[in-house]
C-alpha cells in the first residue's frame, strides 16, 4: 500500500520506516516512548488556510471559520487556531477555560452543547463569550435570566434541525428531526423557539445554526440543508418580522481513513455550497446572511498519527490472530464506539509484504478493546515492533480516558523537521492527583 494515498504527509524512508511530516516514526517512538500521539503542525495550519481562504472568497465579508474544539482540544491547538485567524466553538467550561488560558478572544467563541448548566452560562458570560448556540427553550430562558442579572444583552444563535439524513454513522448524524440536538423545523418547534427568542429582553438573536453530521463527502448535503435554512429565514421574516443576520452551517466534511474513502476537495465543496446559497437567497428575495462554518475533524484528523509498541502476538491456528499493543481503547475508543476504520502499518517494516491477517487489539481488560479487525501486516511481526495508526488527530486524544488507570499518551507536535511536547505524558502520580486518601 502507498501510505501517501491516505495523506501526503505520510511516507517511507530508506530504512523502510514510516515517516510522518518527514520524520522517522520509529525514531520518535524511541525518543518519546509509546503510546504516542503525533501531530503535524504544518498540516493543521495548511488545513486552516484552505478553509479560511475559501470561506472568505466564496461567502464574502464577515464570514468566518470556527474550529470545532471537541475534535482535539489542548492549549497549543488553540494557539495555532488563533494564529491562523479562526474562531472556535466550545462545548464546555473546560474547553472555554483552555482557550482563554492561551489568550484566545472570548468574543470569537461560540458556546455549544445541548445541556449547558447554569454554572456554564455564568462562567461564559463572566468571561465575555461572543455567542451561545442555544439548543432548547429551557436553556434560552436560563441565558436570558442570567444575562439580565449581569445587565447585558447576550448574543445567541438558535440550533435548528433541518431534517437532513447525511448517510453517515448513526451516532454522528445530528441533523435529523429526531436528533437530541436542536429544535426541528418540520415539527414547528423551530418557529416556536424563534418567536420566544425575539421576545426576550436580554437576548440578541443574531441568527441560526445547523449541523447535519460528520464524514460528509458530498456538498449536496450542505446544499440541501442550507436550502431549508434559508427558506426558514424567509418564513421568519414574513411571519415574525425577524431577519437572521448570521447562519452557521456547521462542519462535517469527511476525511480519508482508508483507501476506499473518497477524496474531497474542501475548497470546491465550499464553492458549490456558497454558489447554491447565493442563488437561493436571491430566489427568496432575502439578503444573504453572514455564513460561519465549523470544521473540526477535517482540520486535525489527517494531521494526527498514533504510534504503539507491539507486546504479544497470539496465533490461534485455523481461527484468528491477535496483535496486542501498549495502548488501546483508552487512547482511541472510536472502533469500540462506532466500528471506525483505520489504516495501520508496521512502522519499522513499512514496505514488507503484508500477508499476516490479524486483529490489532489493546491492553485494556475488555473484549471490545480493539483498534481494528482484519488488518494485513508483515508476517513475523513480534514483540517491540512499532505499529502506526493513521489519521488519528480527531477524537482520539479528546475522547481518551484513564480506563484501567492507564495514563494518557503525550502529544508531540512535528514542525519543519523539529518536534516538541505539546501535552506531556501522564504519570502514575498524575492519575492519582485528584484522589483523596
Amino acid at each position: 500500500m502507498d501510505l501517501s494515498n491516505i495523506c501526503e504527509n505520510i511516507s517511507v524512508n530508506s530504512k523502510n520506516h514510516v515517516c510522518f511530516a518527514g520524520q522517522d516514526v520509529c525514531d520518535l517512538a524511541r525518543d518519546y516512548g509509546t503510546p504516542l500521539y503525533l501531530m503535524d503542525e504544518e498540516r493543521i495550519r495548511r488545513n486552516c488556510k484552505v478553509y479560511a481562504e475559501a470561506v472568505r472568497e466564496f461567502f464574502g465579508e464577515g464570514s468566518m471559520v470556527l474550529y470545532a474544539s471537541k475534535a482535539c482540544s489542548f492549549a497549543r491547538m488553540y494557539s495555532i487556531i488563533n494564529d491562523e485567524g479562526l474562531g472556535t466553538d466550545v462545548v464546555s467550561s473546560g474547553e472555554l477555560f483552555t482557550a482563554l488560558r492561551v489568550g484566545f478572544s472570548a468574543e470569537n467563541m461560540f458556546f455549544h452543547s445541548n445541556n449547558k448548566t447554569d454554572d456554564d452560562i455564568y462562567y461564559a458570560i463572566d468571561n465575555g463569550v461572543g455567542h451561545f448556540v442555544v439548543d432548547n427553550a429551557e436553556e434560552l430562558e436560563a441565558i436570558n435570566r442570567i444575562a439580565g442579572e449581569k445587565g447585558i444583552k447576550q448574543g445567541v444563535l438558535l440550533r435548528l434541525t433541518p431534517g437532513i439524513d447525511p448517510h453517515t454513522y448513526a451516532a454522528v448524524a445530528t441533523g435529523k428531526v429526531d436528533s437530541k440536538f436542536g429544535s426541528a423545523i418540520e415539527t414547528g418547534q423551530a418557529e416556536e423557539i424563534t418567536a420566544l427568542a425575539v421576545g426576550l429582553e436580554n437576548i440578541d438573536l443574531e441568527g441560526f445554526h445547523c449541523h447535519v453530521g460528520s464524514q460528509v463527502f458530498d456538498a449536496e448535503v450542505y446544499i440541501r440543508s442550507t436550502d431549508i435554512m434559508l427558506t426558514f429565514i424567509k418564513e421568519m421574516q414574513d411571519k415574525l418580522g425577524y431577519t437572521a443576520r448570521l447562519l452557521d452551517i456547521g462542519g462535517g466534511f469527511g476525511v480519508r481513513y482508508v483507501e476506499d474513502d473518497p477524496y474531497i476537495d474542501i475548497r470546491e465543496g465550499i464553492r458549490q455550497t456558497a454558489e447554491s446559497m447565493h442563488k437561493k437567497a436571491e430566489e427568496l428575495g432575502i439578503k444573504m446572511p453572514v455564513v460561519f462554518m465549523e470544521p473540526g475533524r477535517s482540520i486535525v484528523a489527517d494531521a494526527g498519527m498514533t504510534v504503539y509498541t507491539v507486546g504479544t502476538v497470539k496465533r490461534i491456528p485455523r481461527y484468528k490472530n491477535y496483535v496486542s499493543i501498549d495502548g488501546g481503547m483508552a487512547d482511541n475508543p472510536r472502533f469500540a464506539l462506532y466500528g471506525s476504520k483505520y489504516t495501520l502499518a508496521l512502522a519499522n517494516r513499512a514496505n514488507d509484504e503484508a500477508t499476516f491477517e490479524c486483529s490489532v487489539v489493546g491492553r485494556c481488560c475488555e473484549s471490545g478493546d480493539i483498534i481494528q479487525e482484519k488488518v494485513m501486516l508483515p508476517d513475523g511481526i513480534k514483540r517491540n515492533d512499532i505499529i502506526a495508526v493513521m489519521t488519528t488527530g480527531a477524537y482520539n486524544y479528546s475522547m481518551s480516558s484513564n480506563y484501567n488507570r492507564l495514563g494518557k499518551p503525550p502529544i508531540v507536535m512535528l514542525n519543519k523537521g523539529e518536534s516538541y511536547v505539546a501535552v506531556r505524558r501522564q504519570t502514575l502520580e498524575d492519575i492519582m492527583s485528584n484522589d483523596v486518601y
